[in-house]
């Protein structure tokens, strides 16, 4: 009996890498995962095995990427930190393209993000642009997803938002909030890259929701859903990202970085093209209410500790 078909899925462990997997062990593949964290629970068991990244070891790259067709990269970092940085990490993905390459897999599909470009004032967007220019000139065949914001049970972002309306009086919306977001579900994108990953022609395609906000509709959005009494008030973006930081000090982390904010005011997280995702976020909310912002979600735990 010939063997399930062979997947590797960057970072399974994490979120949009574990909903990938996912998807992909309900229809009958097998996967395996490169990762940061080789020590932490493996929440798929003997399905899902491990292996470190190994970026400053390609050969040991190339033997974890050995005998896979797809290779599903979602390996990237939200912002500079330490010996992590944007440069870096097109660094490191561009070495994880070449022992693709060297490992003979068939495909590989790139999670990326809307509005990427090379040409970006903004370093997490032209990072993604560079690692989309190696990827598009590598020797693979290739599906480039580019969501926007994506949300589910472990986002970041929409989970904040929610913790700071559930916790504090006053929530300061940066600037005048009528910059848009198009909010996608992340079982959709994973949906979205597992089926690019069954074809051969080469895409870029947007990952995007079907519902548009302004970002001041979408604070007030959350607070009706989870009954928030907190006063939505707008501030120039410079004070509105000190106190962002003020709070980030006392919990420890990182809620938002001066290029989220810029990536935000400059549309960068909506799309021009039609929505790939069928889920509303005004409806997940409405069923996740109780849920929602209940706990704060830490990157710096998730990521870097």
């Amino acid at each position: 009996m010939e063997a399930p078909e062979l997947n590797v899925v960057t970072g399974a462990f994490g979120y949009t890498g574990k909903y990938i997997t996912r998807r992909l062990l309900s229809i009958g593949k097998r996967a395996r995962t490169p990762t940061g964290h080789p020590n932490r629970e493996n929440p798929f068991g003997e399905q899902v095995s491990v292996s470190p990244f190994n970026f400053d070891n390609p050969s040991e790259l190339i033997k974890a990427l050995r005998g896979a067709t797809t290779l599903y990269n979602t390996y990237w970092v939200r912002f500079s930190r330490g010996q992590v940085a944007f440069d870096k990490a097109v660094e490191n993905t561009k070495t994880f393209i070449k022992a693709a390459e060297e490992a003979n897999v068939r495909r590989i599909v790139h999670l990326s993000v809307t509005n990427a470009s090379e040409e970006s004032p903004l370093p997490y967007f032209r990072g993604k642009g560079l690692v989309e220019k190696a990827i598009i000139h590598s020797g693979l065949s290739y599906a480039i997803i580019r969501p926007t914001l994506i949300f589910g049970a472990e986002d970041i972002l929409i989970n904040n938002i929610a913790w700071l309306l559930r916790r504090f009086p006053v929530f300061a919306v940066p600037g005048s909030g009528d910059y848009r977001v198009q909010p996608v579900f992340v079982e959709d994108v994973a949906e979205t890259a597992v089926r690019a990953g069954q074809h051969d022609k080469n895409i870029v395609v947007d990952a995007v929701g079907p519902e548009i906000f302004t970002f001041d509709e979408l604070v007030r959005l959350i607070a009706g859903k989870i009954q928030s009494s907190a006063k939505i008030i707008h501030l120039r973006p410079g004070l509105a990202l000190f106190l962002s930081r003020m709070i980030g000090y006392l919990l420890r982390d990182v809620l938002l970085t001066r290029d989220e904010v810029e990536g935000l005011m400059s549309n960068l997280l909506v799309s021009e093209g039609p929505p790939t995702g069928q889920t509303r976020l005004s409806d997940w909310l409405g069923q996740n209410a109780n849920s929602v912002g209940a706990r704060y979600a830490s990157e710096l735990d998730r990521h870097y500790r």
